[in-house]
């Protein structure tokens, strides 16, 4: 059962369930929290709440005539790094520049008992489907990193995942690991969507897939794929480590590293286009744009 969000005749958010066929079944809620506090107080999960509004309906819409927007306002967005083995070789070649001759910090984190968790983004810097994520003004070494999201209540339970698109500065972090706050965090450098598939409705998450495309004059120049099974810490570890002495809210999602690195020569351009496919959440595409510096002065 998937929940997607998108901008109705109103120009109003309007939240609703999509079946299997991708048909549109309005929902009484503007956003996704109120929906699950709504099925909880009916003594209801998500899914059957969801399931008997389906039924009792008519779907007057398909997924391709709407535009869908993201499908909550999170309040808060954080990640997790040096999740995969994947990324710690990508973090490691940054660190060296290329050399690969010696242990860095990155590989210590990997190995660690604490992970990585950083702050990564706010509901006004968070963008959904269709949206453009920003390439960075002062950064010349800029990918996507895509990866499984997990929604979260202020308690920390998983309602639900989606895909989210952290956008990074490879030669900003690789410089020092202190700039790392400005190697993530900026406007548009996140995404999040299509769709949340609710967490009842998954079996098992490590075995979902995630795919990474990038286009560029309408051309592929990048593809790849992983297991979430790849992850070398458990889900729940990340939660743990968020929520530990810290207090977070209905609706935040954690994102959960990536295994996808395009090859080290490769940087975003301004019109490229990133889509990020989770089979059954859907695919997550974005345009790239550049932003302007307000300090038009800045190095």
């Amino acid at each position: 059962m998937r929940i997607i969000r998108y901008i109705n005749e109103q120009n109003e958010k309007q939240l609703a369930a999509l079946s299997n066929s991708n048909e549109v079944y309005d929902l009484p809620f503007a956003d996704f929290i109120p929906f699950i506090n709504y099925a909880q107080d009916q003594n209801q999960t998500p899914v059957e709440y969801a399931q008997k509004v389906m039924n009792n309906s008519e779907a007057k819409k398909v997924l391709e005539d709407v535009y869908l927007t993201t499908p909550l306002d999170a309040p808060e967005v954080w990640a997790s790094g040096v999740t995969y083995e994947k990324s710690k070789e990508a973090r490691n070649y940054e660190a060296t520049q290329g050399k690969l001759d010696s242990q860095t910090f990155y590989d210590k984190v990997y190995d660690a008992k604490r992970p990585e968790i950083f702050f990564k983004s706010t509901a006004a810097r968070t963008v959904g489907p269709n949206d453009p994520v920003f390439l960075r003004s002062d950064s010349n070494w800029q990918i996507p990193e895509p990866e499984l999201g997990m929604v979260l209540n202020k308690e920390g339970k998983v309602l639900g995942y989606i895909a989210g698109n952290d956008m990074s500065c490879r030669d900003i972090e690789g410089e020092n690991p202190l700039y790392l706050p400005q190697a993530k965090v900026w406007k548009n450098s996140c995404s999040i969507g299509p769709a949340i598939l609710l967490e009842e409705a998954v079996a098992d998450p490590y075995e979902l897939q995630i795919i990474c495309r990038i286009y560029r004059d309408d051309v592929k120049v990048f593809e790849g794929d992983a297991k979430v099974g790849q992850l070398k810490r458990k889900l729940v570890e990340l939660i743990d480590y968020l929520v530990l002495d810290n207090d977070i809210f209905d609706g935040t999602v954690l994102l959960t590293g990536t295994c996808i690195v395009p090859p080290n020569e490769f940087t975003l351009n301004e019109n490229d286009r990133v889509e990020i496919e989770i089979p059954g959440i859907g695919i997550l595409s974005n345009s790239v744009k550049k932003t302007s510096p307000l300090l038009t002065n800045a190095n």
